[in-house]
């Protein structure tokens, strides 16, 4: 079921400085800053060979970032996200398993414009974890 590690999520107080860091020092190509109003963030691609880093500033008062940020003010590592060929079917049998999908069960529009879910970190190890569908 599980397919390829789409990328790692980090919290970040300031995206455009944590982007610099990224391009100016480590060399990597960053993407623009995109709003996600439907997720309460804004995020910026790092580019790798292998996958990508995910950074997450917040967008607003409510975004969950922000309260991740309140609890770590450093800012650090959010989420991991794995791709998935189906997302309804992963969803259900995540479901049958015990896992406890974040939300109403159904997929939102992630950043990359694909069906997304989010699984309780309780059950990932302290991990949150998110699904896309590829």
């Amino acid at each position: 079921m599980i397919g390829r590690l789409n990328h790692v999520a980090i919290a970040v107080k300031d995206i455009a400085a944590a982007a610099a860091t990224y391009r100016d020092v480590l060399g990597a190509t960053v993407s623009q800053p995109l709003a996600q109003p439907d997720h309460g963030v804004t995020v910026v691609f790092i580019e790798l060979p292998n996958t990508k880093i995910e950074l997450l500033e917040p967008l607003g008062a409510a975004s969950p970032i922000a309260k991740f940020l309140e609890k770590n003010p450093d800012g650090g590592m959010h989420h991991v996200c794995y791709e998935v060929e189906n997302i309804l079917s992963a969803r259900d049998r995540l479901k049958a398993a015990g896992a406890r999908v974040i939300g109403d069960g159904e997929p939102k529009i992630g950043a990359h414009g694909k069906p997304v879910l989010f699984l309780h970190p309780k059950d990932f190890n302290g991990v949150l974890v998110e699904i896309e569908q590829v």
